[in-house]
């Protein structure tokens, strides 16, 4: 999601270089949308009042450090006066918001979780909601996402988190959907921790590269989860919050259905489209345990270019080794090429032309693993580091991690790696896509 809005242009102190520090009073159900300059980072701290980023309440009298570019609200429901310190690319308050209808949502949802945490054993009314957030790019939905899963948590609730959009990535490095029990409010700062996700590795940012992999990988998900809520009456009554791509059209739509599908939703949030809410409305009736229910998107929503996504990708790569303000130090290593075994997902006829009908051509098999050989192809390729014990595994287990190769020699068949640590690799089982991540 990308705040900013309309450039009102920087306040008249802010020059470039020279460090500012300003007093922003905020009216009730009023919020300042700030971006980050590109060059140095933006201390904030709370003077009086109560405020909030993204539904997680900003400590008062703290100052909260958030790295160059990052685009946040802070929003208040009863009034606040916020100090900032550093140079903004662009900050303006704005008193229209769609906050009410959002809190308005969690307050159904709350109830819900009553009901389900009040039934016993794993009955369907002892589920509680499974929520998804879909509409269009920049839309609003990771937001929107986040401030649902927060609010809940808040309350004691521990929500799980999906996040099946592999173009940006909220929990992980693009590419991947993944899963995560949150515990507390989401850190305004660091995000989504990663020690309890369960992330499998899809390897590109574009999930028609291969659908049938995707839906696989989803459905590999949903079971998993399944099975932890049938042991957890907790999480069972803390339901899910599932968050979307961008992608509304053609297959992009019926890969939407098949999550709505798979991970059995009974709320659905449509932001920003009334063709979609429409379409979904629709489809939909024949299953009267699911509301779709339209929400407007945040006015401090811009839309972003393809070479600003790009962009966001690299950074989310880069704060994956490196940590959001650079405070992380990952460890380059080399390995022999027989000491590890890469493999991709698709690729292969399905059967020679002699096993198909007459006049059938023979397809590539989408969900086939193949053994890749080491080549320099793979120079700057982000790649999944695989929990399969076997190469069978592999499809059905999720990633422990994930290295960069940052080099191959042919000659003496070694390769080199950036690793998050400099500790033993967990497998020996390698995951490739088209990922890709060279260090500035």
């Amino acid at each position: 999601m990308a705040y900013g809005g309309a450039a009102m242009g920087p306040p008249a102190a802010a020059v470039a270089g020279q460090q500012t520090k300003k007093e922003v009073k905020l009216d009730k159900e009023c919020e300042i949308r700030i971006e980050v300059g590109p060059e140095s980072p933006l201390r904030l701290r709370l003077l009086n009042g109560i405020a909030e980023i993204f539904g997680t309440e900003i400590p008062p009298g703290i100052w909260l450090t958030f790295p160059p570019r990052l685009k946040f609200a802070v929003f208040t429901w009863y009034g606040a006066t916020i100090e900032m310190d550093g140079i903004t690319e662009t900050d303006y308050t704005a008193d229209e918001t769609p906050m009410i209808s959002y809190v308005n949502v969690h307050a159904i949802l709350d109830e819900r979780r009553k009901r389900a945490k009040n039934s016993s054993g794993d009955s369907e009314a002892s589920q509680g909601p499974r929520v998804i957030a879909v509409g269009p790019t920049d839309s609003g939905k990771s937001t929107l996402s986040r401030m649902l899963l927060s609010w809940a948590s808040k309350l004691g609730w521990k929500p799980t988190f999906v996040d099946l959009d592999v173009g940006q990535g909220s929990i992980t490095v693009p590419g991947c959907i993944a899963a995560s029990p949150i515990e507390m409010p989401i850190d305004p700062v660091e995000g989504i921790l990663l020690e309890m996700a369960l992330v499998y590795f899809y390897g590109y940012v574009n999930p028609g590269l291969n659908p049938d992999l995707y839906k696989l990988l989803v459905k590999e998900l949903a079971q998993v989860l399944e099975k932890q809520f049938t042991g957890n009456a907790e999480s069972r009554a803390a339901g899910m919050v599932i968050n979307t791509m961008g992608w509304i059209e053609g297959l992009g739509y019926e890969l939407l259905l098949h999550a709505i599908d798979t991970f059995k939703v009974d709320v659905v949030l449509v932001l920003g489209q009334e063709k979609l809410y429409s379409m979904l409305k629709d489809v939909l009736k024949s299953k009267p345990n699911v509301d779709v229910v339209k929400l407007q998107k945040s006015g401090g929503v811009v839309s972003r270019s393809q070479k600003a996504r790009q962009k966001s990708r690299n950074y989310r790569i880069k704060e994956y080794f490196y940590g959001l303000s650079n405070d992380l130090s990952p460890h380059s290593n080399t390995a022999n090429f027989s000491d590890i075994s890469v493999y991709k997902i698709g690729g292969g006829p399905q059967a020679p032309r002699s096993a198909l009908p007459i006049g059938a051509e023979p397809v590539a098999d989408p969900t086939r693993l193949v053994l890749v050989n080491i080549s320099q192809e793979m120079l700057h390729l982000v790649v999944g580091v695989s929990y399969a014990k076997e190469p069978d595994q592999i499809i059905s287990s999720n990633v422990a991690g994930f290295l960069v190769i940052t080099g191959i020699d042919m000659q003496r068949k070694k390769i080199t790696y950036l690793a998050p640590s400099g500790s033993e690799l967990p497998s020996k089982y390698l995951l490739l896509g088209n990922l890709s991540w060279v260090e500035a």
